[in-house]
């Protein structure tokens, strides 16, 4: 079970420590995308021409965070806009990032943090939606570790992936209460399972609750949560979302247009209901714990949309504010044009 639950654990992390070193990959360079694109039109009938293959690669293992991908393809919704879409993992060692930024596959799911670290290295990834509305990570621990906030990290043990990002993540929430980051000792947790971990070789992990939290809560083992939200506004960025690259937005907006839609559709089912897109997700991969899918999206559910006025909507604020954030606590060299980094232009209008 671990190399499952190791998805939420490492989440943009990963990503983020593959994304630094795409600089010279030579991805696939469009012109100024205004704003990250125009909308197209209008979208040809499914029925006008045979369906367009097209791929979507995950993050990460299949979750709850993906199952608006599995409803839209399973429940005919990517078929009714032309589409016939694979859903695929990224082959071991190489990030979501790195295959859309080149244009390998035409669209995947990626996060704020590493696409904002994408645009300063000139990839030209572009985010279509935002899966969840705020963000639902933080670091967590045993209840008995007695870790409330970021302070109590002092003496502690923190299991991670070798992203240098995290002691720097880390240190940044300790500053904010005096709390020293080189009393925390750092190490790598490989591909251990995070249960298995905290009762033997760490204190606290990086995880979304949607997970790992709800899995804590399925087995009756207390966590503690330190959310990355109650310590700064400017940490409640977009962790998922659906990206692609500014090649398929110049060069084909209806077909970004059709596969939002599609995704949108999806997704708006699992809000509205939350049980029998966990049985699609559970028959799509048979491998997940349907017990924990099942609990997992009734949690996730509500908050894919959440306080959003449609689901995927992003707003200028986050973005400028994440970015500020990075750029203070030295993740970033500079700030990108935040203004190529995101649109809201193919999400179906209410």
């Amino acid at each position: 079970m671990g190399k499952r639950n190791n998805w939420m654990k490492a989440g943009g992390l990963l990503t983020l420590a593959l994304t630094l070193g795409l600089a010279g990959c030579g991805g696939n360079e469009a012109g100024n995308t205004g704003g990250a694109g125009n909308a197209a039109n209008e979208q040809p009938a499914a029925s006008e021409a045979p369906l367009q293959k097209i791929k979507v690669v995950l993050d990460w293992t299949p979750n709850t965070n993906h199952t608006g991908l599995y409803v839209a393809r399973d429940k005919g919704y990517f078929k009714n806009h032309g589409l016939d879409v694979e859903i695929v993992q990224p082959p071991e060692g190489t990030a979501a990032d790195t295959l859309v930024a080149k244009g390998e596959i035409e669209f995947g799911v990626g996060y704020q943090e590493s696409l904002t670290t994408a645009r300063t290295q000139g990839l030209p990834l572009v985010s279509l939606a935002a899966i969840i509305q705020h963000n639902t990570s933080g670091f967590a621990s045993p209840e008995a570790k007695g870790i409330k906030s970021p302070k109590d990290f002092e003496g502690k043990t923190y299991g991670g992936w070798g992203a240098p990002v995290e002691q720097e993540v880390i240190s940044s929430l300790m500053q904010e209460q005096g709390a020293d980051v080189n009393k925390v000792k750092i190490v790598n947790l490989g591909n251990s399972d995070f249960f298995t971990a905290v009762k033997r070789d760490i204190d606290f992990a990086w995880i979304y609750y949607a997970w790992t939290g709800v899995e804590a809560e399925l087995r009756g083992e207390k966590l503690n949560m330190v959310y990355l939200t109650d310590f700064s506004d400017k940490l409640d960025y977009y962790t998922p979302l659906l990206q692609t690259n500014e090649t398929m937005i110049a060069e084909k907006p209806e077909l970004v247009k059709a596969f939002v839609a599609g995704a949108a559709e999806g997704y708006q089912y699992a809000i509205d209901n939350p049980e029998d897109a966990a049985e699609v997700l559970i028959k799509a991969v048979p491998d997940l714990d349907p017990e924990l899918v099942r609990a997992s999206q009734k949690w996730l559910s509500p908050k894919y949309q959440d306080d959003a006025p449609r689901w995927g909507e992003q707003k200028a604020e986050v973005w400028n504010n994440y970015a500020d954030w990075m750029f203070e606590h030295k993740l970033l060299e500079s700030k990108p044009d935040l203004a190529k980094a995101f649109t809201n232009d193919y999400l179906p209008q209410k």
